[in-house]
């Protein structure tokens, strides 16, 4: 699809934001109130941060990085204010903003003499200045092949492998085919179902890393004495009518579509080129949806089958559902309702369509409702025990 399906802000490294955000974000856990207070005190800025800082080691510290400066560089970030307490960390990531052409501007928690309310004016006239010039961009012509999906599911039911997950599925492979990408995460639930989708790998080691990654999860819930059997699916998932995990699972991996998949990402990791890629993540949505924003997903669909209001902050999160009761019960929480496919008065093409229409609206500027509510959060996941 090369004529233009949206109007977005095109950034100076190619990519297509479908938001144009002041990103104030703390980078240590001891800044994390002051930078809070900078966003709520600049309209149009929003907060992320880590309530962490020292004492990350290893996997856990990489991991970490990795992801503030994923959210600091998503291209729904017009611009940055990187706030910290430790001088190297905030350098850090400074850098990588700098280097993927985002402006920003950095505060070091040390140089304002330790007193967090200079930390805040100074963030506040910083901030001024970045909104001003931010302002002055406007949305232009983007096709489909800009658009990055990051897709979930959440408290879901046996009408989200039916009906809806079914068409976020169809929904990637649309938008993969033009040349976009599509990211899907929460590991446990491939379990039962990972041959299917390492049938689907375009190469053999892809294939073995995504049963290898599957198998490590499952490994982690043995080793830690969890049955996944009241785990996952929990306890909301068996009273809305799911059994056992590999039916779950079957639900779930159909937001993956039906074409090849190019490859395994890690937490947070963005993906080395177009198409349908997994993303080796926790299942929890709060972590699974910052995991795609700092890969640099610009929009998330995320499926529920009971009920679920949870959002991103940095990128705009359409939720669906194929639950007529939920469709009609959280009419102002479900933006789409795909249960015209369940009760047989629509088919898989033309609900992906709507919903596909739905995302290009969005990318546009339509608001969601987790936006209109401001549901929405940044979570960054911990991999590891802490010095």
């Amino acid at each position: 699809m090369n004529s233009a399906a949206f109007h977005g802000y095109w950034r100076t490294n190619g990519r297509v934001g479908t938001r144009n955000l002041l990103l104030v974000l703390s980078v240590t856990g001891l800044t994390g109130p002051a930078a809070r207070r900078i966003a709520s005190g600049l309209s149009g800025a929003v907060f992320a941060g880590t309530p962490y800082g020292g004492g990350l080691i290893g996997e856990d510290a990489t991991a970490h990085r990795r992801t503030l400066a994923g959210l600091a560089t998503n291209p729904n970030v017009g611009a940055a204010m990187i706030v910290g307490a430790d001088e190297t960390t905030v350098d850090d990531i400074a850098a990588r903003t700098e280097a993927a052409g985002t402006p920003f501007a950095a505060l070091v928690f040390d140089h304002t003499g330790h007193d967090a309310l200079t930390l805040v004016d100074r963030g506040l006239r910083a901030g001024a200045k970045l909104l001003k010039t931010i302002s002055r961009q406007r949305r232009e012509p983007a096709p489909l092949s800009a658009i990055t999906l990051g897709l979930e599911c959440g408290r879901s039911d046996p009408s989200s492998g039916i009906g809806a997950n079914p068409v976020l599925g169809a929904v990637a492979d649309r938008v993969a085919d033009a040349g976009g990408t599509a990211i899907v995460g929460e590991t446990t639930e491939w379990l039962g179902a990972e041959d299917r989708l390492a049938a689907r790998a375009q190469t053999a080691e892809v294939g073995k890393a995504i049963v290898a990654a599957a198998q490590r999860r499952e490994g982690l819930a043995i080793a830690a004495g969890i049955d996944l059997t009241g785990t996952n699916p929990g306890r909301t998932n068996i009273e809305g009518g799911l059994t056992t995990i590999e039916e779950k699972s079957l639900g779930a991996v159909s937001k993956a579509g039906t074409g090849p998949i190019a490859g395994l990402v890690a937490y947070a990791e963005p993906p080395s080129a177009p198409g349908r890629w997994l993303m080796d993540a926790p299942a929890y949505a709060p972590e699974s949806l910052t995991g795609f924003v700092a890969a640099g997903a610009n929009l998330v669909l995320f499926t529920t089958g009971v009920g679920n209001s949870f959002g991103s902050r940095l990128a705009p999160t359409v939720k669906l559902t194929a639950n007529p009761a939920t469709a009609a019960r959280l009419d102002t929480q479900i933006d789409v309702s795909t249960a015209p496919l369940i009760t047989g008065e629509e088919d898989l093409s033309s609900a992906a369509q709507r919903v596909l229409d739905e995302v290009c609206a969005v990318a546009s500027g339509a608001l969601t409702f987790s936006e209109i509510f401001a549901d929405g959060e940044e979570t960054i996941s911990r991999f590891g025990p802490a010095l």
